[in-house]
């Protein structure tokens, strides 16, 4: 390794311990500021809460609730509805892309039910499937699926057509263009759409929770609601905050690794 390229990883290092450092300092600061104002009854520690009381309703959860119990609830259903929402947004977006015809017959169908609000049809789905984990999922896959495609079928049509017809030049069939260029070169896409379909999975979950749950952080949330614990509140949406990050991260370090970030 020459000296320039040393100094850069140096100079790499260096700032990102400086952007972490001041990240860290401006959280501790806004809760430093949260308690204190609490504390000093310059706002309503009963609607507003503060970080201590938070942190005390989640070793009571800890203790005398099932804590983990919740938090598997709902990260059980995120991973199922995050796993088929990503699988089945991959095999429509290939074979929107692949018959030309069959994206345009539905086309106006996935645009009316992309703008359609979901939380307008969880009581539909709470008769239809009942108070279960299916109907947590399926609310889930009913908000993931359709940004998912959209976004994966986008990335597809991207792909520079002088690739394209290079392929077909030396005879490449559908399925070898597909698999050796269209998805390859949609790489930027794809994991777009893997950050979409985390974050979307996560407001589907807790929007069937708030419906149908007896358990998980989205329960606790409702409850909390219902009995005005804002304590309670803000303790699972803490959480949530804390989940949504930990399963983001792999999908960032895999952006990182296969070098798509800009």
């Amino acid at each position: 390794m020459s000296l320039e390229q040393k100094n850069y990883v140096r100079k790499y290092k260096r700032k990102k311990v400086i952007v972490f450092s001041i990240q860290v300092l401006l959280v501790l600061i806004f809760l430093g500021l949260w308690e204190y104002l609490s504390d000093r009854k310059i706002i309503n520690a009963f609607i507003f809460s503060a970080p201590s009381k938070i942190v005390k309703v989640i070793m009571e959860l800890y203790v005398k609730d099932n804590l983990f119990q919740h938090i598997w609830v709902t990260l059980k259903e995120v991973l199922i509805s995050f796993g088929l929402g990503f699988v089945l947004s991959m095999i429509l977006a290939i074979i929107f892309y692949s018959f030309d015809m069959v994206y345009k017959i539905f086309d106006p169908f996935i645009t009316m039910l992309n703008s359609l609000p979901k939380v307008a049809i969880g009581p539909l789905i709470l008769i239809w499937c009942g108070a279960n984990i299916k109907s947590v999922i399926i609310m889930a896959l009913l908000i993931n699926l359709i940004v998912s495609v959209i976004t994966i079928y986008t990335g597809f049509r991207k792909v520079s057509s002088n690739h394209l017809l290079l392929f077909k030049s030396f005879g490449a069939s559908k399925i070898k263009t597909l698999w050796y260029l269209v998805i390859p070169s949609s790489i930027n896409s794809i994991i777009s759409s893997l950050k979409l379909n985390i974050s979307m999975s996560f407001i589907g979950v807790i929007m069937g929770e708030f419906l149908v749950s007896k358990e998980g952080v989205g329960y606790l949330i409702i409850y909390g609601t219902q009995v005005f614990n804002l304590d309670l509140v803000l303790a699972g949406v803490l959480i949530l905050v804390v989940l949504s990050y930990v399963l983001y991260k792999p999908i960032s370090l895999i952006e990182k690794y296969k070098g798509v970030r800009d």
